[in-house]
């Protein structure tokens, strides 16, 4: 890793060294493995290792399911139930791979709050960041066009609106929206494009998550304090670290054990609990469901989606200065994307010079309401688009992009921070003592 001194892979058999001198596979494995980590990582830093499970057996129960399906609209509802009833082991591939796409959404929101609250965007992180989010766009992209193969009515239906969204972009929606479908309205080929693409993405998904960990094993990890491993030597990055093995890949995995009991027992007894009833029910484009939702990890953005409509005076005020070209639908489509843009800027947005919020009084209560405001809209998202859900769905959205907006960067300014430890080493002395910092054998 660069900047933090420490020991590097050294070949030492005459194998070793030749394989090592054209393909150096060995010492970048050795270099992430007992790669220099903050020794005072909490529990919130074991989400990692549970994204890493959920994308490869996303890739693997997905391969398997693929082999079984069939993208046509006249077969993919049967073989669905194909699956479920006749392909030995069919109906755990396919719970696993619904389950699992659910608990890839609830360990990247953990994670990503887990960022936001102490500060992992902040320089020198920020290109970190920027690919995170780019990574949770392409799940949100690959979780929607997953939901669409069933083939039932939620599928459609779902897939009805959400490519209708880019029918309301000005000038080149119509264009975009019928590229996107194959054709004039959601059919077979909408059901092929959306097959290849949920196949392809989780492959991109992978060499971004590449990139993500190359980013962060060059800038060093953060942690709870903020505060930075010291890199004048090795002696002094040492007192602040230790190898990633076996400390915390060992605690990582009985994290990963935990979590997967609770996986496994929804799994196991009630795999359909976040799935919708009416998506057992085959897609019939004459009958429209009487409410239609998404998945309950997109419900967030949809309830920002529906917020906007043409009563709110932003969205008036926006109409008559384009002339009518930003109604409230294309507004709604705006606010949705700029409620994950705003996420993506929040390096620049947050002006504190203090990194974790741990010593920011002021923030903690402002990020506390966030994370109310974000399970809110969750909820407001499940609801009908109907009074008061209308009204507390523009409240909580506007409190969203406030935070973003607003509050952090005043906060920089008036918020008086405390001061958190000169190093590393002081943080984990005050909550285990210097015994045993002692006794953590430096490697």
């Amino acid at each position: 890793m660069a900047g933090i001194p420490h020991d590097h892979y050294e070949p030492k058999t005459s194998g070793e060294k030749w394989l090592h001198s054209r393909l150096p596979v060995v010492g970048l494995l050795y270099d992430t493995i007992m790669i220099p980590t903050p020794k005072n990582l909490n529990w919130m830093w074991i989400w990692g290792i549970i994204l890493t499970f959920c994308l490869v057996l996303q890739i693997v129960t997905g391969i398997v399911l693929a082999m079984h399906y069939t993208p046509h609209v006249d077969l993919a509802f049967a073989s669905i139930e194909h699956i479920m009833r006749d392909v030995n082991g069919g109906h755990m591939l396919r719970y696993l791979h619904a389950n699992g796409a659910s608990l890839f959404f609830i360990a990247v929101y953990i994670h990503i709050f887990r960022g936001l609250y102490y500060g992992s965007y902040k320089a020198p992180r920020e290109i970190t960041w920027i690919i995170g989010m780019l990574i949770y766009l392409a799940m949100m992209a690959t979780g929607f066009l997953g939901y669409v193969l069933p083939w039932g009515q939620m599928s459609f239906w779902g897939a009805t609106v959400i490519t209708g969204l880019f029918g309301a972009i000005p000038f080149v929606g119509e264009a975009l929206q019928t590229w996107l479908l194959g054709g004039p309205a959601v059919d077979n080929a909408t059901l092929n494009r959306f097959f290849s693409l949920h196949y392809l993405l989780p492959f991109v998904i992978v060499g971004l998550v590449a990139v993500h960990i190359w980013a962060f094993h060059t800038t060093g990890n953060n942690n709870p304090t903020g505060v930075e491993v010291r890199r004048g030597s090795k002696e002094e990055a040492e007192k602040d670290t230790v190898p990633f093995w076996p400390y915390f890949v060992i605690k990582d995995l009985f994290a990963l054990a935990v979590i997967l009991t609770i996986f496994w027992a929804v799994v196991g007894f009630m795999p359909n609990y976040l799935g919708h009833p009416d998506n057992y029910i085959e897609a019939n484009p004459l009958v429209t469901p009487a409410h239609i939702v998404p998945e309950w990890y997109y419900l967030p953005f949809y309830a920002i989606l529906r917020a906007f409509t043409s009563e709110v005076w932003v969205v008036q005020i926006a109409s008559f200065v384009t002339g009518g070209i930003v109604d409230a639908k294309f507004f709604g489509v705006l606010a949705m994307f700029g409620a994950i843009f705003v996420m993506a800027l929040v390096p620049w947005l947050d002006t504190s010079n203090v990194r974790s919020g741990k010593y920011r009084p002021m923030f903690k209560w402002w990020f506390y309401l966030f994370v109310i405001d974000f399970v809110a809209l969750m909820w407001l998202g499940a609801m009908p688009a109907e009074e008061p859900y209308a009204s507390f769905s523009l409240i909580a959205s506007a409190y969203w992009f406030a935070y973003f907006l607003v509050i952090l960067p005043l906060l920089g300014v008036l918020e008086k921070p405390d001061a958190p430890p000169a190093t590393i080493e002081e943080d984990f002395d005050s909550h285990y003592g210097s015994d045993a910092n002692a006794s953590t054998p430096a490697e």
